[in-house]
């Protein structure tokens, strides 16, 4: 069985989500469409990004609390809480149980680290409220280095030490995507591991390390303005915007490796079914705003909306095929 199929995180996942929202027809259960209305979170709304600054995480928890203050008329302020590649921010979410004037922003780290680390929580340990799509990572190098191709870096790091960024921590997603290219290839990279996919993307421009893997959203001004090049999309088809239409997937350069992520939001567990209905209602207006569709452009999202139950049933899915991939 091949690498890409093995992970399960490819394409076909977020076609299996895509499949899922449309047998619900964007639906949810009775508890999460009664009660919206008349429950009120109160005035003091906080929404936790549990990476650093500058980062995908922290531009999708940002625009996403700016878009919910648009639909629910109240200020979310944003935390940053770093460490432990999300471990921290998760692990003080938790001690928030039951308090609905709290989000959290989140990503594949909640999976990934409840897989590979001993921490104190999974995703079951929260309240999923809405999965707003998933894009895939960019490997990326300084424009003047040598390496024109994703293969190009494997052929180098048979040949000796190729330094890489790993941001989120050793069991993050830069991590456990360069594992797989390992995996697959037969090869090992020199890691240097970084809070931030920000401090990853400086890391590289300053010549630190020599690869790293970033989201699109994160990197694209680099690459227009040419002080970054991209080599791959770890991926099994290109993504069709425009500006960056023309990179190549791993799949086409003989890496038999992709691997897709999804953003989110969750409250903490414990929270009442009527707290739960006004975040899903609060998130179903938002998706419908000009707002949403902004972020999904400005950050090149594949927009693929679950809500509640939905995204619940999505996480199910996502943890049992990551497990299987990490095998």
């Amino acid at each position: 069985m091949s690498v890409r199929r093995a992970a399960g995180i490819v394409a076909g996942l977020g076609a299996a989500a895509l499949t899922l929202g449309a047998c619900s027809g964007g639906s949810s259960s009775a508890e999460e469409e009664g009660g919206a209305a008349a429950f009120d979170p109160g005035d003091r709304l906080t929404m936790i990004v549990p990476m650093g600054p500058g980062g995908g995480s922290d531009l999708s928890g940002r625009s996403i609390a700016a878009g919910l203050e648009e639909v629910t008329e109240k200020t979310i302020s944003v935390e940053n809480q770093e460490g432990g590649g999300g471990a921290v921010g998760y692990a003080n979410f938790l001690g928030l149980e039951g308090d609905p004037s709290y989000l959290l922003a989140t990503e594949t780290a909640l999976v990934n680290l409840a897989l590979t680390e001993d921490v104190p929580f999974s995703w079951e340990s929260f309240t999923p409220i809405m999965k707003v799509g998933q894009d895939s990572t960019i490997m990326v190098v300084p424009q003047d280095a040598a390496y024109g191709t994703c293969t190009d870096v494997v052929d180098a790091a048979r040949a000796g030490d190729v330094k890489v960024s790993v941001s989120g921590g050793v069991t993050g997603n830069d991590a456990i995507q360069f594992g797989l290219i390992e995996k697959d290839q037969d090869v090992t990279f020199q890691r240097v591991p970084y809070e931030s996919g920000g401090e990853a993307i400086a890391a590289v421009l300053g010549g630190h390390v020599d690869v790293a893997l970033t989201n699109p959203g994160e990197v694209v001004g680099q690459l227009e303005s040419g002080d970054l090049k991209a080599l791959c999309v770890i991926a099994e088809e290109r993504y069709e915007y425009e500006e960056l239409a023309d990179i190549p997937t791993t799949v086409e350069q003989g890496i038999d490796v992709t691997f897709s992520q999804y953003r989110g939001i969750i409250a903490p567990g414990g929270i009442s079914d009527e707290a739960k209905a006004y975040w899903v209602d609060a998130s179903k207006k938002y998706v419908e705003t000009e707002s949403f569709k902004e972020y999904m452009a400005t950050n090149y999202m594949q927009a693929d909306p679950l809500f509640g139950d939905d995204f619940t049933s999505y996480l199910e899915q996502y943890e049992a095929d990551l497990a299987a991939g990490l095998e």
